[in-house]
């Protein structure tokens, strides 16, 4: 077995006479985790007692002849753990009061990754609008991250508020007052895991048995198991061209004499057909709301994606969080794995959403959103926008110009030409959706049939995300599409 041994010498930083470590190269555990444990054990052992310093990372790392990074790694991981700590401009010391358990002490064995079905893993997903993660600024949030986490772990002194980082809520306050035409105040922001998590705590906090939620069909299914697993129960209100009726909304409020106590809607580009609520029934729905007394639920999940002319204002720049629930994500402007969104209501939604929060999980997650708040304070969030709206734009016009130029696409399909949003609504001219999906998976392409966004019954239709792929892909998904069709 290779190894190296340290020798330090005590001087005026109470460092050790000597102590060795030797590190094994090549085996089947880490050379990170074999450093953490030999420094446990000398700590246990009382050669490294508390107060005493350890050698500078360059030090260790040259003594040992390994990266330098696995030397501040297991340091970092044995300062969060609290055997060590850490004093600005003089390094790495023990700390004074030990953990009671050598948590570095435990191998944590990888778990077995399952085996894919196979071929599962070349099938290529165009179900839903999911944004492209490999132009999203993911090495800037993981920097951000790493100096959150740090600041956190020096400064942290319990959990954190329910609601959110103040910071963030400020940020996002502030952003969608400027950007969206909203009137509100940090106060009214709530952070959630995602705009489902949103939906989950709303439901939770204010749905009870017996209450019943008004939301649009085709439309966003996760967000019904959300009320109905609140216990309320989801009537379903038909979508057209225009968005949802909000004539038969009235019609139904009317039969439920009190009982309905949300609409949920996706106006600005509806989920799943893209289409934008008419500006007539913009207003109508807002009046029902005041008529009827309920809560607009808006979610407003892909706002920046807007390609041609001035995108509409939220219901909730209009009616404010008296009525309106607004409801957005970062998800589609980073990746789905970002799972951080957010709500802006009334100050009393806001301490309820707190105290259901506290019971099931106590807080959100503190460090990446202030990772967050930095790259909006800086600007980078901001740029990254902008430039992902060039792409999808440019993607989506590609998309149009592969329907429309395809002979068997032209006549197999139809779509009307959405003023923004990351997918198109492809309507099936002739055959079932479900027996397209089919010959799609034949073709190595996932797609999910109309039926997926139906509470019952079948719908000739499919959604075709376009954001995640770009020209040359979307030609070739193009090509296979072409090939189910003439099938």
């Amino acid at each position: 077995m290779k190894g190296s041994r340290i020798e330090t010498v005590r001087g005026p930083v109470r460092r050790p006479w000597r102590f060795d470590l030797v590190l094994e190269r090549g085996g089947t555990v880490s050379q990170q985790t074999q450093l953490a444990r030999a420094l446990v054990q000398e700590i246990q052992r009382g050669r490294l007692p508390p107060g005493a310093m350890l050698p500078g990372s360059r030090t260790l790392a040259t003594q040992l002849g390994v990266n330098r990074k696995v030397v501040v790694a297991a340091v970092e991981e044995l300062v969060a753990q609290g055997w060590l700590e850490t004093l600005p401009a003089s390094g790495t010391r023990v700390a004074a009061l030990l953990p009671s358990l050598a948590v570095a002490d435990t191998e944590v064995r990888p778990p077995r990754t399952a085996r894919p079905v196979r071929g599962e893993a070349s099938l290529v997903s165009i179900t839903d609008g999911l944004p492209d993660t490999r132009i999203a600024p993911l090495e800037e949030l993981a920097r951000a991250y790493r100096r959150a986490l740090r600041a956190f772990s020096r400064t942290a002194s319990g959990y954190t508020d329910a609601a959110g980082d103040p910071g963030l809520r400020e940020v996002l306050s502030g952003f969608v007052n400027q950007a969206r035409g909203l009137s509100t105040t940090s106060a009214e922001v709530f952070l959630t895991r995602g705009s489902q998590g949103a939906l989950g705590l709303y439901a939770l906090s204010m749905l009870a048995r017996g209450h019943v939620v008004a939301a649009e069909t085709p439309g966003y299914a996760p967000a019904w198991r959300a009320f109905e697993f609140a216990g309320a129960e989801v009537v379903h209100i038909p979508v057209d061209g225009g968005g949802m009726r909000t004539d038969i909304l009235e019609e139904t409020a009317r039969t439920l004499r009190g009982r309905l106590k949300a609409v949920y809607v996706t106006p600005h580009h509806q989920y799943p057909t893209s289409v934008s609520m008419m500006p007539e029934r913009r207003m109508h729905l807002l009046h029902l709301a005041e008529r009827f007394d309920f809560t607009v639920l808006e979610d407003d999940y892909d706002y920046e994606y807007h390609f041609e002319g001035n995108p509409l204002l939220p219901l909730h720049a209009t009616a404010g969080s008296r009525r309106v629930v607004y409801i957005a994500s970062l998800s589609k402007l980073l990746a789905p794995a970002i799972r951080l969104g957010y709500l802006v209501a009334s100050p009393e939604c806001i301490r309820k959403l707190g105290e259901t929060r506290t019971v099931l999980e106590r807080q959100g997650d503190p460090v990446l959103e202030r990772a967050i708040a930095e790259l909006f304070e800086d600007g980078t969030l901001q740029q990254h926008a902008r430039r992902a709206r060039r792409v999808y734009k440019e993607r989506r016009d590609h998309l149009l110009g592969q329907l429309s130029g395809t002979p068997s696409l032209r006549a197999g399909l139809a779509y009307s030409v959405p003023t923004g949003g990351l997918a198109l609504w492809l309507r099936l001219r002739q055959g079932s959706a479900e027996s397209f999906a089919a010959r799609a998976r034949e073709e190595r392409l996932l797609i999910a049939p109309g039926s997926t966004y139906l509470h019952e019954g079948r719908l000739a239709a499919l959604r075709f995300g376009f954001a995640a792929h770009d020209t040359d892909e979307l030609s070739r998904i193009c090509d296979a599409l072409s090939r189910c069709v003439s099938r």
